[in-house]
């Protein structure tokens, strides 16, 4: 599933990049002070497309693909915690009854026809239980951190997205400024209309990349807590099971 989704992404990102291009060079040459134009009076997507333009491609293009990306993890990662969410108690009543009837062999089915990594987790202590519980605690400890690696799968490039996004819009700003001193410096006079178009065009990539940042950092956020909430409810299913088979061995 996580490879559609990044396929899925990059043929966005390509396609996006090439219609940018394409409306940017098929763009009637204008001066960056169009003020005239009545934004507020645009189709939402016209104005967003106008503004794309504005603050140049080869800056807007590369934080839309961060954003693409990034929420192509993010809806991905969202995907997999919710299918890994279970009802660890309901799981916990039916080992423990499937060892009451019918011994590990029958504990082990239960876990296994389970979905989930607190399921997976059950199954690695049950299949060691021959093994004495030393071996079950290290066995559900060592898995229990592979399947919070699992979980985590993906995270640091949606951070690395939530960091360069503002860090490309900064660079952009600067460049952007940098033009238009360039352009006061040609004109040999400082003409206002001149400053501003050079900053409002030069602001825009900040925007842009700050926006980007917010919109991954509120999905980034909510698969920390989601993971945050699985690993606890692990751990406390984990300990419960030791008990179970702790109890069960003594008989």
């Amino acid at each position: 599933m996580k490879k559609l989704f990044l396929i899925l992404a990059f043929v966005a990102c390509f396609g996006i990049a090439t219609v940018s291009v394409q409306a940017q060079s098929a763009a009637p040459a204008q001066t960056t002070l169009n003020a005239e134009t009545d934004v507020a009076g645009q189709p939402l997507h016209q104005a967003i497309k106008q503004k794309f333009l504005e603050g140049g491609a080869g800056w807007m293009a590369p934080i839309l693909i961060f954003v693409i990306l990034g929420l192509a993890i993010s809806i991905e990662r969202i995907i997999y915690l919710n299918l890994s969410t279970i009802n660890s108690k309901k799981l916990i009543v039916k080992v423990e009854a499937a060892l009451k009837k019918g011994g590990i062999e029958e504990a082990k089915k239960v876990a296994r026809d389970t979905k989930g990594p607190i399921a997976s987790i059950f199954y690695q202590g049950l299949d060691r239980y021959d093994q004495g519980m030393d071996n079950v605690e290290k066995s559900v400890v060592s898995y229990g951190s592979v399947q919070i690696a699992q979980m985590e799968s993906g995270l640091v490039w949606i951070g690395l997205f939530i960091a360069l996004s503002p860090m490309l819009g900064f660079m952009g700003t600067v460049v952007g400024m940098i033009g238009a001193f360039d352009s006061i410096q040609a004109a040999g006079d400082v003409s206002p209309t001149l400053v501003a178009g050079g900053i409002k065009v030069a602001l825009l990539t900040t925007l842009a990349g700050l926006i980007a940042a917010v919109i991954l950092q509120m999905f980034y956020s909510y698969i920390i807590s989601k993971i945050d909430s699985l690993t606890m409810d692990m751990e406390d299913s984990s300990i419960t099971l030791i008990d179970i088979l702790t109890e069960y061995n003594r008989k």
